[in-house]
Parts: C-alpha cells; structure tokens; sequence
C-alpha cells in the first residue's frame, strides 16, 4: 500500500512497481484519512509493505497551524506504524532534512541528533520518532530537494520563471542534494528488495550544490542561457519558516548494507530533464 499515491514521489512508486508487476493499493487522502484510526486499521490488512509518502508538505502554513501539521506528519504515520504491525507488514515511512537544524557544513549521518528550527521538522521529527515507536519492522527513508514530473516543483518553476520573465534571482547560500522522485521510488523498492535492516536511511542524490547553480542546470536544460539566473541571499526571500542552510546527507547507512546511493545530482538531472520539464512553455529540453 502506498499513501500519498497522488504526489511527485507516490506517483512514481506506484508506477515503478506496476511496472514490475506488483500488486498496489494507491491511495490518497480522499481514500484514506490516515489520521483516522479506524480507517486505517480497515485499510493496511493484506499488505505485506506499507510506504507513507503522504504529509504535510505546506512547510510555511505549518508555522501557523502546527497542530494540523502535526496530525498529517506524526499521528497518521503513528496510526499507519501501529496497524502495520498489527497485520505484520513491513513500514516504510519518507522522512525530510528538516529534521536538522542546516547548520552544519559536513554530510549528516543518519544517526546525526534531531535538531529541527521549524514547525514542519518538529512534526516530521515527531513522525520519524512514532514509526520507531510503534513498529521495529520499520525503514525511514529521509530525502530532500525532491522534483519530479508529477507536480510543482523547483525546475518546472524555475524554467516557467526564465521564459516567462527573461532573468530572475535565484538563492545561493542554501546547499542541498536535488533528488529525483523516480530514483528515491527506485531506492525504496530497492530497500524493501533488499530486506534492509530496520532503521534510518537517506535517500537523496550524491553530490550537493545550491538552488543558484541547480537553477542554472535547468534552464540550461531548458535550451535556455544559464546567463539569465543570478545569485542572491536568503536575506533576500524571508519565508514564515526557517530553510536548512545546510541540507546535504550521508549515505553511509546504504553503504554499510551494499546498497549504490543514487548517483550525483548532476547526472540524474540530466537523465531527468526532458521528463521533468516536458510541456513547459518556452522550455525546450534536449530530449
């Protein structure tokens, strides 16, 4: 079963299982509430996986109504632990480097202390900690920088952006590792495949870089000048809730279990481009 079935990465999983010929139960949040316990007890029996990719993911608005941020993020995950122990079925929840504080400048290691400056890493950082708590047959799998063809995010927005307006200021005091959904689906298939060791993982590309030169990758990609995009501060966007100076993951939880991290950003970028920014307006990636 995979919650969250209708976003970037649900989306993705759902299609790369299919594809290997799996049988999945696809839902969202007009199937299934999964802060509803009831519910949830009714609808995990007869899965021998459960994947929660569902979440609050509106990282501003949790500043100002953590509580419903909370019930997303920690007590669905909670609710979905405690029923996948109860019907015997592995738990795997998708996690976030909100949970630090970005202050850092070397990779963080799964084992690394919870230190989230924000609502929503609060409420992943609670999340995180109930599916330890509820179930030991359990995988969290952390990522961060995600983009995908399946929804909003940074490229599609940035390549809109470009064409749109002819230049823009992108930040670049923020370090991170852009993650494609297809290849974390694949990484997560690849645990459960794998029968990894209940515990931490992180799923985010090799390499890391800022928003400024990812912006510069994708218009490039775009057919585009990478001329267009200009560095500014953080100082610059001021947002309701604090952005990870510093969001760059260890990977060597995969590497102790022999597991290939996915590969560096850049080189996943490239594999993803013409997927990522297809049907754009004035984008015109090399296919």
């Amino acid at each position: 079963m995979v919650t969250g079935a209708r976003g970037m990465l649900g989306q993705d999983l759902v299609r790369h299982l299919q594809d290997r010929g799996e049988g999945v139960t696809a839902v969202d949040r007009e199937h299934l509430d999964i802060t509803d316990e009831t519910a949830v007890r009714a609808a995990v029996p007869g899965h021998d996986v459960v994947v929660n990719c569902a979440a609050w993911t509106a990282v501003d608005d949790a500043e100002s109504d953590e509580a419903a941020a909370f019930a997303v993020n920690a007590v669905g995950p909670q609710l979905l632990a405690r029923a996948a122990r109860a019907g015997g079925a592995r738990m795997v929840h998708i996690s976030t480097d909100y949970v630090f504080d970005g202050r850092g400048s070397t990779p963080y290691p799964e084992g690394a202390a919870a230190a989230p400056s924000s609502a929503y890493g609060r409420t992943k950082a609670a999340g995180e900690w109930a599916v330890r708590a509820e179930t030991p047959d359990h995988l969290v799998v952390r990522t961060a920088w995600l983009y995908g063809a399946g929804g909003a995010c940074f490229p599609r927005t940035i390549a809109r952006a470009a064409a749109e307006r002819g230049s823009l200021q992108v930040i670049d005091d923020q370090r991170g590792q852009p993650t494609w959904t297809r290849d974390l689906a694949a990484l997560v298939v690849g645990l459960v495949d794998h029968d990894a060791p209940s515990g931490t993982y992180h799923g985010t590309a090799s390499g890391e870089t800022t928003w400024f030169a990812f912006a510069r990758a994708v218009v490039a990609a775009a057919g585009m000048s990478p001329d267009l995009v200009s560095p500014t501060t953080s100082d610059v966007y001021v947002r309701p809730a604090p952005r990870p100076a510093y969001s760059v993951l260890g990977h060597e939880a995969l590497e102790r279990i022999g597991l290939e991290p996915i590969a560096d950003w850049r080189h996943r970028w490239a594999a993803a481009a013409a997927d990522v920014l297809h049907g754009l307006t004035g984008a015109h990636p090399a296919s």
